[in-house]
């Protein structure tokens, strides 16, 4: 059963997020890494893509919180279905956001893959294209126009009057104390305080997979076959 959902876009921190909820007890988190990395998750959120139901405790089954799309597309829903959940809408400056999903697109999703790489790497992509249904619904929604998820994002202020749109949508549908808007700068002191758990003594602040470390994880993945989770160490 979910008690916390993410309602954040992707590069807000969600990684981040994944890491510190999972400290706070609030794990397993659930984010895209997830399915990418065990596909049989894929199917369970193919229905989505065409506007159908799902059961969301099939979906998140093994998980007690969300981060990342496309879970976090779908906010509203679970919090419908998880009405003592509380939820976490990550934020950070638009114009920086847009330049960090131009990259995560470029080194991801956008990339040109040689031929011989390694199966870890081959499933990992197969699993995104599995998903691309999903991902092109979402892309579509939030951005508009007939936009796919290969199509990659639109215009720079475009794609920052999406991102604002969004936040003032969770922000209006939700209750005060249900709902925190929360910059991972702001570190551990809000996060703790409206989930009502202790602060981790002596711990820093999560700050996992900027650009660069995604770069990185990819890099590895193509070249070595390494899929190890990027959310730890």
């Amino acid at each position: 059963m979910l008690t916390v959902i993410g309602a954040g876009f992707p590069r807000t921190g969600t990684s981040s997020m994944k890491a510190a909820l999972e400290r706070l007890g609030f794990g397993p988190c659930h984010h895209m890494f997830d399915i990418m990395t065990q596909q049989d998750r894929v199917d369970r959120w193919l229905p989505l893509a065409e506007g159908a139901e799902v059961d969301w405790e099939h979906v998140f089954d093994g998980f007690n919180s969300t981060q990342d799309w496309p879970a976090a597309h779908f906010w509203r829903e679970q919090a419908r279905a998880y009405p003592e959940a509380k939820v976490v809408l990550t934020v950070r400056d638009p114009h920086a956001w847009y330049v960090s999903m131009q990259m995560l697109i470029a080194n991801g999703p956008g990339r040109q893959l040689p031929d011989d790489i390694p199966e870890a790497a081959a499933g990992f992509f197969r699993g995104m294209m599995r998903l691309q249904p999903v991902l092109d619904h979402i892309t579509g929604s939030v951005f508009g126009d007939g936009r796919s998820f290969r199509d990659g994002l639109p215009d720079e202020e475009s794609a920052v009057a999406a991102f604002e749109r969004h936040v003032a949508t969770v922000k209006e549908s939700l209750p005060e104390e249900r709902l925190l808007v929360f910059d991972v700068r702001e570190g551990w002191e809000p996060l703790c305080r409206f989930l009502d758990v202790d602060v981790p003594e002596g711990e820093p602040f999560p700050h996992l997979n900027d650009a660069k470390s995604m770069q990185r994880t990819l890099e590895r993945l193509i070249s070595e076959g390494s899929i190890a989770s990027p959310f730890s160490g």
